[in-house]
Protein backbone atom coordinates (compact mmCIF):
# COMPACT_ATOMS: atom_id res chain seq x y z
CA UNK A 1 0.00 0.00 0.00
CA UNK A 2 1.18 3.12 -0.91
CA UNK A 3 0.74 6.68 0.39
CA UNK A 4 -2.15 7.99 -1.49
CA UNK A 5 -3.74 4.79 -1.17
CA UNK A 6 -3.09 5.13 2.80
CA UNK A 7 -4.54 8.27 2.68
CA UNK A 8 -7.75 7.59 0.90
CA UNK A 9 -8.30 4.31 2.77
CA UNK A 10 -7.65 6.38 6.19
CA UNK A 11 -10.15 9.19 4.93
CA UNK A 12 -12.90 6.53 4.25
CA UNK A 13 -12.48 4.89 7.63
CA UNK A 14 -12.47 7.81 9.36
CA UNK A 15 -15.99 8.88 7.83
CA UNK A 16 -15.13 11.18 4.65
CA UNK A 17 -16.12 9.00 1.64
CA UNK A 18 -16.09 11.70 -1.21
CA UNK A 19 -14.01 13.95 -2.60
CA UNK A 20 -13.87 17.20 -5.07
CA UNK A 21 -11.34 16.63 -6.81
CA UNK A 22 -9.18 19.20 -9.59
CA UNK A 23 -6.21 17.12 -9.91
CA UNK A 24 -3.08 17.63 -11.41
CA UNK A 25 0.24 16.28 -12.24
CA UNK A 26 1.59 15.48 -8.24
CA UNK A 27 -1.51 13.96 -7.24
CA UNK A 28 -1.52 11.07 -10.28
CA UNK A 29 -1.16 8.49 -7.46
CA UNK A 30 -3.85 9.80 -5.10
CA UNK A 31 -6.12 9.89 -8.29
CA UNK A 32 -5.65 6.17 -9.06
CA UNK A 33 -6.28 5.43 -4.78
CA UNK A 34 -9.85 7.30 -5.50
CA UNK A 35 -11.02 4.15 -7.58
CA UNK A 36 -11.24 2.71 -4.46
CA UNK A 37 -15.07 2.04 -4.14
CA UNK A 38 -15.19 3.55 -0.80
CA UNK A 39 -14.71 6.92 -2.10
CA UNK A 40 -16.69 8.89 -4.09
CA UNK A 41 -14.50 10.95 -6.57
CA UNK A 42 -16.71 13.78 -8.06
CA UNK A 43 -14.70 16.27 -10.77
CA UNK A 44 -15.02 19.95 -10.30
CA UNK A 45 -13.63 22.35 -13.35
CA UNK A 46 -12.46 24.97 -11.21
CA UNK A 47 -11.01 24.73 -7.86
CA UNK A 48 -13.95 27.22 -6.15
CA UNK A 49 -16.25 24.81 -7.15
CA UNK A 50 -14.51 22.39 -5.67
CA UNK A 51 -13.79 24.10 -1.87
CA UNK A 52 -17.87 25.98 -2.49
CA UNK A 53 -19.14 21.76 -2.63
CA UNK A 54 -17.23 20.46 -0.02
CA UNK A 55 -18.74 23.72 1.84
CA UNK A 56 -22.79 22.76 1.08
CA UNK A 57 -22.05 19.01 1.61
CA UNK A 58 -21.10 20.08 5.43
CA UNK A 59 -24.37 22.39 5.51
CA UNK A 60 -26.46 19.51 5.11
CA UNK A 61 -24.62 16.42 5.80
CA UNK A 62 -23.16 17.49 8.64
CA UNK A 63 -20.00 16.07 8.14
CA UNK A 64 -17.05 16.97 6.45
CA UNK A 65 -15.97 16.24 2.71
CA UNK A 66 -12.75 16.05 1.17
CA UNK A 67 -11.08 18.27 -1.45
CA UNK A 68 -7.99 17.59 -3.88
CA UNK A 69 -6.38 20.51 -5.30
CA UNK A 70 -3.00 20.91 -7.08
CA UNK A 71 -0.24 22.98 -5.14
CA UNK A 72 -0.55 26.49 -4.08
CA UNK A 73 -1.79 27.63 -7.05
CA UNK A 74 -5.15 25.31 -6.85
CA UNK A 75 -5.53 26.24 -2.98
CA UNK A 76 -5.24 29.85 -3.86
CA UNK A 77 -8.40 29.61 -6.39
CA UNK A 78 -10.10 27.64 -3.91
CA UNK A 79 -9.50 30.09 -1.23
CA UNK A 80 -12.28 32.53 -1.79
CA UNK A 81 -14.87 29.68 -1.19
CA UNK A 82 -13.07 28.12 2.22
CA UNK A 83 -13.52 31.55 3.48
CA UNK A 84 -16.97 31.24 2.98
CA UNK A 85 -16.85 27.45 4.38
CA UNK A 86 -15.14 28.89 7.33
CA UNK A 87 -17.35 31.80 8.18
CA UNK A 88 -19.92 29.51 8.08
CA UNK A 89 -18.57 26.66 10.58
CA UNK A 90 -18.36 24.33 7.65
CA UNK A 91 -15.87 21.58 8.53
CA UNK A 92 -13.66 20.18 5.64
CA UNK A 93 -9.97 18.46 4.56
CA UNK A 94 -7.96 19.90 1.52
CA UNK A 95 -5.36 17.65 0.45
CA UNK A 96 -3.04 20.17 -1.52
CA UNK A 97 -0.28 18.24 -3.62
CA UNK A 98 3.17 19.23 -3.59
CA UNK A 99 6.06 18.23 -5.29
CA UNK A 100 8.40 15.91 -4.13
CA UNK A 101 11.47 16.51 -1.63
CA UNK A 102 13.86 16.30 -3.88
CA UNK A 103 12.07 17.84 -6.39
CA UNK A 104 11.85 21.20 -4.38
CA UNK A 105 14.87 22.32 -3.70
CA UNK A 106 15.19 23.14 -7.47
CA UNK A 107 12.87 25.87 -7.20
CA UNK A 108 10.29 24.45 -9.72
CA UNK A 109 7.66 26.69 -11.23
CA UNK A 110 4.98 25.98 -9.43
CA UNK A 111 6.36 26.11 -5.96
CA UNK A 112 5.07 28.53 -3.76
CA UNK A 113 4.39 28.92 0.11
CA UNK A 114 1.70 26.63 0.71
CA UNK A 115 1.33 27.04 4.15
CA UNK A 116 1.73 30.47 3.87
CA UNK A 117 -1.70 30.59 1.59
CA UNK A 118 -3.48 27.64 3.62
CA UNK A 119 -2.44 29.77 7.25
CA UNK A 120 -4.86 32.45 7.84
CA UNK A 121 -8.25 30.25 6.09
CA UNK A 122 -7.34 27.09 8.31
CA UNK A 123 -8.10 26.41 11.76
CA UNK A 124 -5.16 23.12 10.86
CA UNK A 125 -2.34 23.07 8.83
CA UNK A 126 0.12 20.15 8.14
CA UNK A 127 2.60 19.12 5.63
CA UNK A 128 2.98 15.23 5.32
CA UNK A 129 6.56 14.03 6.63
CA UNK A 130 6.71 10.85 4.63
CA UNK A 131 4.51 8.17 3.67
CA UNK A 132 4.31 5.92 6.43
CA UNK A 133 3.07 9.54 8.30
CA UNK A 134 0.28 9.83 5.73
CA UNK A 135 -3.14 7.99 7.75
CA UNK A 136 -1.55 9.56 11.11
CA UNK A 137 -1.75 13.12 9.76
CA UNK A 138 -5.48 12.04 7.80
CA UNK A 139 -6.51 11.21 10.36
CA UNK A 140 -5.93 14.02 12.38
CA UNK A 141 -7.23 16.46 9.96
CA UNK A 142 -10.28 14.56 9.65
CA UNK A 143 -10.94 14.75 13.56
CA UNK A 144 -9.72 17.98 13.34
CA UNK A 145 -12.72 19.16 10.83
CA UNK A 146 -15.55 16.99 12.40
CA UNK A 147 -15.52 19.66 15.81
CA UNK A 148 -17.94 21.46 17.08
CA UNK A 149 -18.11 23.77 15.23
CA UNK A 150 -16.58 22.42 11.75
CA UNK A 151 -13.10 23.25 11.30
CA UNK A 152 -11.02 23.84 7.95
CA UNK A 153 -8.04 21.63 7.82
CA UNK A 154 -5.49 21.70 5.32
CA UNK A 155 -3.09 18.61 4.81
CA UNK A 156 -0.20 19.10 2.07
CA UNK A 157 1.12 15.57 0.63
CA UNK A 158 4.18 15.66 -1.54
CA UNK A 159 4.10 13.47 -4.16
CA UNK A 160 6.99 11.19 -2.93
CA UNK A 161 4.69 10.47 0.52
CA UNK A 162 2.13 9.51 -2.35
CA UNK A 163 3.81 7.23 -4.59
CA UNK A 164 5.85 5.42 -1.34
CA UNK A 165 5.35 2.42 0.33
CA UNK A 166 3.64 3.60 3.55
CA UNK A 167 2.52 0.41 5.68
CA UNK A 168 -0.22 -0.69 7.01
CA UNK A 169 -2.16 2.66 8.31
CA UNK A 170 -1.30 3.64 11.72
CA UNK A 171 -3.90 6.19 12.93
CA UNK A 172 -3.90 7.98 16.51
CA UNK A 173 -7.37 7.03 18.63
CA UNK A 174 -10.52 9.33 17.80
CA UNK A 175 -10.85 11.44 20.70
CA UNK A 176 -13.91 12.27 20.33
CA UNK A 177 -15.71 15.49 22.30
CA UNK A 178 -19.22 16.67 22.36
CA UNK A 179 -20.13 20.11 22.33
CA UNK A 180 -20.14 21.73 26.06
CA UNK A 181 -23.33 22.96 26.96
CA UNK A 182 -22.98 27.09 28.45
CA UNK A 183 -22.75 27.95 32.18
CA UNK A 184 -25.32 27.26 34.58
CA UNK A 185 -24.74 30.59 36.07
CA UNK A 186 -25.12 32.60 32.17
CA UNK A 187 -28.47 30.57 32.30
CA UNK A 188 -29.59 31.88 35.16
CA UNK A 189 -28.61 35.47 34.38
CA UNK A 190 -30.07 35.23 30.62
CA UNK A 191 -33.64 33.58 32.31
CA UNK A 192 -33.64 36.85 34.43
CA UNK A 193 -33.54 38.99 31.74
CA UNK A 194 -36.41 37.16 30.23
CA UNK A 195 -38.18 37.08 33.49
CA UNK A 196 -38.03 41.15 33.33
CA UNK A 197 -40.44 41.72 30.78
CA UNK A 198 -38.07 44.35 29.20
CA UNK A 199 -38.47 43.78 25.09
CA UNK A 200 -35.70 41.07 23.94
CA UNK A 201 -34.58 40.07 21.18
CA UNK A 202 -32.91 36.33 21.10
CA UNK A 203 -30.51 36.22 17.78
CA UNK A 204 -29.70 32.23 16.97
CA UNK A 205 -27.21 31.08 14.29
CA UNK A 206 -24.92 27.98 14.10
CA UNK A 207 -26.80 24.67 14.58
CA UNK A 208 -29.52 26.50 16.71
CA UNK A 209 -31.26 27.61 13.34
CA UNK A 210 -32.52 24.13 12.80
CA UNK A 211 -34.32 20.97 15.08
CA UNK A 212 -34.91 20.97 18.36
CA UNK A 213 -33.61 24.60 18.93
CA UNK A 214 -35.40 26.68 16.98
CA UNK A 215 -38.66 24.42 18.58
CA UNK A 216 -37.49 25.42 21.73
CA UNK A 217 -36.91 29.22 20.85
CA UNK A 218 -40.20 29.16 20.11
CA UNK A 219 -41.09 27.63 23.09
CA UNK A 220 -39.61 30.89 24.68
CA UNK A 221 -41.30 33.51 22.33
CA UNK A 222 -44.54 32.15 23.21
CA UNK A 223 -43.79 31.71 27.06
CA UNK A 224 -41.88 35.14 27.58
CA UNK A 225 -42.78 37.40 24.96
CA UNK A 226 -39.58 37.89 23.24
CA UNK A 227 -38.43 37.73 19.83
CA UNK A 228 -35.87 35.32 17.83
CA UNK A 229 -34.21 36.21 14.80
CA UNK A 230 -31.18 35.20 12.65
CA UNK A 231 -28.18 37.20 11.19
CA UNK A 232 -28.84 39.03 7.65
CA UNK A 233 -26.94 35.68 6.94
CA UNK A 234 -27.16 32.12 8.15
CA UNK A 235 -25.41 28.81 7.13
CA UNK A 236 -28.97 26.76 7.27
CA UNK A 237 -31.96 27.55 8.73
CA UNK A 238 -35.33 24.97 8.45
CA UNK A 239 -37.73 27.22 7.68
CA UNK A 240 -41.81 27.13 5.95
CA UNK A 241 -44.75 25.94 7.33
CA UNK A 242 -45.60 24.07 9.75
CA UNK A 243 -41.89 25.64 11.44
CA UNK A 244 -41.46 28.45 14.18
CA UNK A 245 -40.29 31.44 12.18
CA UNK A 246 -37.19 33.23 12.49
CA UNK A 247 -37.04 37.35 11.96
CA UNK A 248 -34.19 38.32 9.80
CA UNK A 249 -32.20 41.41 11.11
CA UNK A 250 -31.91 43.42 7.81
CA UNK A 251 -29.07 43.81 5.90
CA UNK A 252 -29.00 47.64 5.10
CA UNK A 253 -27.35 49.39 8.24
CA UNK A 254 -30.45 51.81 8.37
CA UNK A 255 -32.53 49.29 8.48
CA UNK A 256 -30.98 47.31 11.03
CA UNK A 257 -30.93 49.61 13.23
CA UNK A 258 -34.53 50.67 12.99
CA UNK A 259 -35.32 47.05 13.82
CA UNK A 260 -33.02 46.94 16.72
CA UNK A 261 -33.79 50.36 18.27
CA UNK A 262 -36.73 48.93 19.90
CA UNK A 263 -34.96 46.36 22.24
CA UNK A 264 -33.49 46.66 25.75
CA UNK A 265 -31.72 43.32 25.51
CA UNK A 266 -29.97 40.70 23.04
CA UNK A 267 -29.57 37.40 23.39
CA UNK A 268 -26.94 35.76 21.39
CA UNK A 269 -27.06 31.90 20.81
CA UNK A 270 -23.63 30.44 18.57
CA UNK A 271 -23.29 33.81 17.38
CA UNK A 272 -21.95 37.59 18.27
CA UNK A 273 -23.82 40.62 18.41
CA UNK A 274 -25.34 41.76 15.20
CA UNK A 275 -22.58 44.20 13.23
CA UNK A 276 -22.91 46.13 9.69
CA UNK A 277 -21.61 43.82 6.84
CA UNK A 278 -19.35 46.99 5.78
CA UNK A 279 -18.31 50.36 6.96
CA UNK A 280 -19.83 52.98 5.52
CA UNK A 281 -19.49 57.00 6.26
CA UNK A 282 -21.49 58.34 9.12
CA UNK A 283 -22.83 54.79 9.75
CA UNK A 284 -22.36 52.77 12.79
CA UNK A 285 -20.17 49.36 12.82
CA UNK A 286 -22.50 47.92 16.10
CA UNK A 287 -26.09 47.98 15.25
CA UNK A 288 -27.93 48.10 18.42
CA UNK A 289 -28.82 51.09 20.09
CA UNK A 290 -26.44 52.57 22.85
CA UNK A 291 -29.07 51.72 25.55
CA UNK A 292 -29.39 48.31 24.65
CA UNK A 293 -27.57 45.44 26.58
CA UNK A 294 -25.88 41.95 24.86
CA UNK A 295 -25.86 38.44 26.73
CA UNK A 296 -24.11 35.65 25.51
CA UNK A 297 -26.22 32.10 26.31
CA UNK A 298 -24.63 30.19 24.21
CA UNK A 299 -20.60 30.98 22.58
CA UNK A 300 -19.60 29.89 18.90
CA UNK A 301 -18.87 26.24 19.56
CA UNK A 302 -20.76 25.47 22.75
CA UNK A 303 -24.02 23.02 23.03
CA UNK A 304 -27.08 25.24 21.21
CA UNK A 305 -29.51 22.80 22.15
CA UNK A 306 -28.86 22.18 25.39
CA UNK A 307 -28.33 25.81 26.37
CA UNK A 308 -31.90 26.49 25.07
CA UNK A 309 -32.89 23.65 27.05
CA UNK A 310 -31.40 25.00 30.06
CA UNK A 311 -33.65 28.19 29.46
CA UNK A 312 -36.62 26.77 28.77
CA UNK A 313 -36.72 25.17 31.68
CA UNK A 314 -35.49 27.90 33.76
CA UNK A 315 -38.37 29.99 33.07
CA UNK A 316 -40.81 27.70 33.25
CA UNK A 317 -41.68 26.98 29.25
CA UNK A 318 -41.17 23.28 29.27
CA UNK A 319 -44.65 22.78 28.64
CA UNK A 320 -45.09 25.73 26.42
CA UNK A 321 -46.24 25.11 22.90
CA UNK A 322 -44.18 26.70 20.33
CA UNK A 323 -46.53 29.08 17.73
CA UNK A 324 -45.95 27.47 14.40
CA UNK A 325 -46.11 29.22 10.79
CA UNK A 326 -49.18 29.01 9.25
CA UNK A 327 -49.41 27.71 5.19
CA UNK A 328 -49.25 31.28 2.60
CA UNK A 329 -51.28 31.58 -0.23
CA UNK A 330 -49.95 29.07 -2.80
CA UNK A 331 -51.77 30.51 -5.67
CA UNK A 332 -49.57 31.48 -8.59
CA UNK A 333 -48.83 35.12 -9.28
CA UNK A 334 -49.62 36.51 -12.37
CA UNK A 335 -48.17 39.97 -14.68
CA UNK A 336 -44.60 41.52 -14.29
CA UNK A 337 -41.48 39.82 -12.36
CA UNK A 338 -40.59 41.96 -9.43
CA UNK A 339 -39.37 41.04 -5.71
CA UNK A 340 -42.96 40.42 -4.73
CA UNK A 341 -43.92 38.37 -7.58
CA UNK A 342 -40.87 36.45 -7.30
CA UNK A 343 -41.48 35.62 -3.86
CA UNK A 344 -44.95 34.55 -4.33
CA UNK A 345 -43.85 32.59 -7.52
CA UNK A 346 -41.19 30.39 -5.52
CA UNK A 347 -43.18 30.02 -2.57
CA UNK A 348 -46.08 28.39 -4.11
CA UNK A 349 -43.51 26.13 -6.91
CA UNK A 350 -41.12 25.48 -3.46
CA UNK A 351 -42.05 21.42 -3.01
CA UNK A 352 -41.91 20.41 0.40
CA UNK A 353 -38.43 19.94 2.07
CA UNK A 354 -36.52 20.77 -0.64
CA UNK A 355 -33.07 22.88 -0.18
CA UNK A 356 -32.67 26.77 -1.28
CA UNK A 357 -29.35 28.44 -1.80
CA UNK A 358 -29.58 32.10 -2.07
CA UNK A 359 -26.77 34.21 -3.61
CA UNK A 360 -29.44 36.64 -5.10
CA UNK A 361 -27.50 39.63 -3.45
CA UNK A 362 -30.14 41.74 -5.12
CA UNK A 363 -33.35 40.51 -6.08
CA UNK A 364 -33.56 38.11 -3.24
CA UNK A 365 -33.02 41.01 -0.35
CA UNK A 366 -36.28 41.84 0.54
CA UNK A 367 -38.47 38.66 -0.96
CA UNK A 368 -36.98 36.18 1.19
CA UNK A 369 -39.29 37.41 4.29
CA UNK A 370 -42.20 36.95 1.69
CA UNK A 371 -41.81 32.91 2.19
CA UNK A 372 -41.77 31.72 5.15
CA UNK A 373 -44.83 30.50 4.74
CA UNK A 374 -44.13 28.01 1.48
CA UNK A 375 -43.86 24.56 2.27
CA UNK A 376 -40.96 23.21 4.49
CA UNK A 377 -37.49 23.70 3.29
CA UNK A 378 -34.05 24.52 4.10
CA UNK A 379 -32.51 28.13 3.28
CA UNK A 380 -28.21 28.31 2.82
CA UNK A 381 -26.96 31.85 3.06
CA UNK A 382 -23.23 33.33 1.92
CA UNK A 383 -22.15 33.50 5.11
CA UNK A 384 -18.02 35.06 3.90
CA UNK A 385 -18.90 37.48 1.51
CA UNK A 386 -17.23 36.34 -0.98
CA UNK A 387 -19.51 35.86 -4.27
CA UNK A 388 -19.38 33.21 -6.49
CA UNK A 389 -20.68 30.74 -3.76
CA UNK A 390 -23.98 29.49 -4.68
CA UNK A 391 -23.55 27.36 -7.50
CA UNK A 392 -20.46 25.33 -5.49
CA UNK A 393 -22.81 25.16 -2.51
CA UNK A 394 -26.28 23.83 -4.53
CA UNK A 395 -23.84 21.45 -6.17
CA UNK A 396 -22.39 19.64 -2.91
CA UNK A 397 -26.05 20.06 -0.96
CA UNK A 398 -27.31 18.21 -3.76
CA UNK A 399 -25.02 15.12 -3.60
CA UNK A 400 -25.25 15.24 0.33
CA UNK A 401 -29.06 14.92 -0.21
CA UNK A 402 -29.82 13.44 -3.48
CA UNK A 403 -33.63 12.60 -2.74
CA UNK A 404 -34.47 16.35 -2.13
CA UNK A 405 -34.57 19.25 -4.98
CA UNK A 406 -32.40 21.88 -4.93
CA UNK A 407 -33.22 25.74 -6.13
CA UNK A 408 -30.16 27.99 -6.30
CA UNK A 409 -30.87 31.49 -6.49
CA UNK A 410 -28.71 33.73 -7.70
CA UNK A 411 -27.48 36.97 -9.58
CA UNK A 412 -25.97 36.84 -13.20
CA UNK A 413 -22.82 38.85 -12.22
CA UNK A 414 -22.13 35.81 -8.96
CA UNK A 415 -22.75 33.34 -11.26
CA UNK A 416 -19.97 33.92 -13.51
CA UNK A 417 -17.68 33.34 -10.89
CA UNK A 418 -18.31 29.63 -10.82
CA UNK A 419 -20.60 29.05 -13.17
CA UNK A 420 -18.21 25.55 -14.26
CA UNK A 421 -20.39 23.96 -10.88
CA UNK A 422 -23.51 23.29 -14.32
CA UNK A 423 -20.69 20.94 -15.74
CA UNK A 424 -20.68 19.21 -12.55
CA UNK A 425 -23.91 18.92 -11.88
CA UNK A 426 -24.98 17.48 -15.57
CA UNK A 427 -21.91 14.85 -15.25
CA UNK A 428 -23.50 13.93 -11.73
CA UNK A 429 -27.26 14.04 -13.04
CA UNK A 430 -27.90 16.33 -9.71
CA UNK A 431 -31.32 17.42 -9.34
CA UNK A 432 -30.27 21.19 -9.12
CA UNK A 433 -32.28 24.34 -10.28
CA UNK A 434 -30.33 27.09 -11.03
CA UNK A 435 -32.30 30.46 -11.27
CA UNK A 436 -30.29 32.92 -12.48
CA UNK A 437 -31.47 36.75 -12.18
CA UNK A 438 -30.35 38.62 -15.05
CA UNK A 439 -30.35 41.98 -14.72
CA UNK A 440 -26.88 42.50 -16.75
CA UNK A 441 -25.20 44.61 -14.39
CA UNK A 442 -23.70 44.23 -10.59
CA UNK A 443 -26.74 45.63 -9.24
CA UNK A 444 -25.74 45.62 -5.52
CA UNK A 445 -22.73 47.64 -6.46
CA UNK A 446 -24.84 50.56 -7.66
CA UNK A 447 -26.39 50.58 -4.76
CA UNK A 448 -23.45 49.99 -2.73
CA UNK A 449 -22.18 53.36 -4.52
CA UNK A 450 -24.64 55.60 -3.24
CA UNK A 451 -24.94 54.42 0.26
CA UNK A 452 -20.68 55.23 0.54
CA UNK A 453 -21.38 58.71 -0.65
CA UNK A 454 -19.42 58.48 -3.48
CA UNK A 455 -21.53 60.56 -5.49
CA UNK A 456 -22.87 59.86 -8.80
CA UNK A 457 -21.59 57.32 -10.68
CA UNK A 458 -19.74 58.83 -14.38
CA UNK A 459 -19.61 57.12 -17.46
CA UNK A 460 -16.48 54.77 -16.36
CA UNK A 461 -17.70 54.13 -13.07
CA UNK A 462 -20.80 52.69 -15.07
CA UNK A 463 -18.38 50.60 -16.88
CA UNK A 464 -17.14 49.00 -14.51
CA UNK A 465 -20.43 47.63 -12.98
CA UNK A 466 -22.70 47.13 -16.16
CA UNK A 467 -22.23 43.58 -17.42
CA UNK A 468 -24.62 44.17 -20.56
CA UNK A 469 -21.72 44.61 -22.96
CA UNK A 470 -21.74 41.79 -24.84
CA UNK A 471 -25.07 40.19 -22.83
CA UNK A 472 -24.12 37.02 -21.39
CA UNK A 473 -26.27 34.35 -23.18
CA UNK A 474 -27.15 32.26 -20.02
CA UNK A 475 -28.87 29.63 -22.56
CA UNK A 476 -26.11 28.81 -24.19
CA UNK A 477 -23.95 28.63 -21.33
CA UNK A 478 -25.71 26.07 -20.37
CA UNK A 479 -25.93 24.19 -22.78
CA UNK A 480 -22.68 23.99 -23.47
CA UNK A 481 -22.45 22.30 -20.06
CA UNK A 482 -25.05 19.78 -20.65
CA UNK A 483 -27.77 21.58 -18.80
CA UNK A 484 -31.33 22.65 -20.21
CA UNK A 485 -32.38 25.84 -20.11
CA UNK A 486 -35.37 28.13 -20.18
CA UNK A 487 -35.66 31.96 -19.74
CA UNK A 488 -38.48 33.83 -18.26
CA UNK A 489 -39.70 37.18 -18.24
CA UNK A 490 -43.31 37.10 -16.58
CA UNK A 491 -44.32 35.57 -13.42
CA UNK A 492 -46.56 33.37 -14.59
CA UNK A 493 -43.84 31.68 -16.86
CA UNK A 494 -41.40 31.54 -13.87
CA UNK A 495 -43.49 30.06 -11.55
CA UNK A 496 -44.08 27.06 -14.42
CA UNK A 497 -40.88 26.67 -15.24
CA UNK A 498 -39.88 26.08 -11.21
CA UNK A 499 -42.98 23.69 -10.93
CA UNK A 500 -42.31 21.62 -14.42
CA UNK A 501 -38.29 21.66 -13.07
CA UNK A 502 -39.56 19.24 -10.11
CA UNK A 503 -40.34 17.28 -11.87
CA UNK A 504 -37.96 16.26 -14.28
CA UNK A 505 -34.53 14.51 -12.82
CA UNK A 506 -30.97 16.13 -13.07
CA UNK A 507 -30.25 19.60 -13.45
CA UNK A 508 -31.58 22.87 -14.92
CA UNK A 509 -31.07 26.35 -15.68
CA UNK A 510 -33.84 28.99 -15.65
CA UNK A 511 -32.72 32.64 -16.70
CA UNK A 512 -35.30 35.11 -15.05
CA UNK A 513 -35.06 38.37 -17.32
CA UNK A 514 -35.48 41.46 -15.27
Amino acid sequence: MNGAESLVQTLADQGVDICFANPGTSEMHFLKALENPRMRSVLCLFEGVCTGAADGYYRMKGRPASTLLHLGPGLANGLANIHNAKRASSGMVNIVGEHSAAHLKYDPPLTSDIEGLARPLSHWVRRVGSSRAVAWDVAAAVEKASEHAGQIATLILPGDASWQEAGEPVVPPRAFSAPKAPEAARVEHVAQVLRSGESTLIVLAGHSTRGRAIELAGKLKAATGCRIATQFFSARIERGAGRVTLERIPYAVGQAVEYLKGFKHIITVETTEPIAFFSYPDKPSLLKSPGTSVHSLVEIGEDGVAGLEMLVEAVGATNTPALLQQPADAAPPAGALGPASIAQALAAALPEHCILVDESLTTGRETMGLTVGAAPHDLINNMGGSIGYGTPVATGAALACPERRVFCMVGDGSAMYTIQSLWTQAREGLNVTTIIFANNSYAILKAEYANMGAGEPGERALAMIDIDRPRIDWLAMAKSMGVPAVAVDTAEAFHKAMADSVNEAGPCLIEVRL
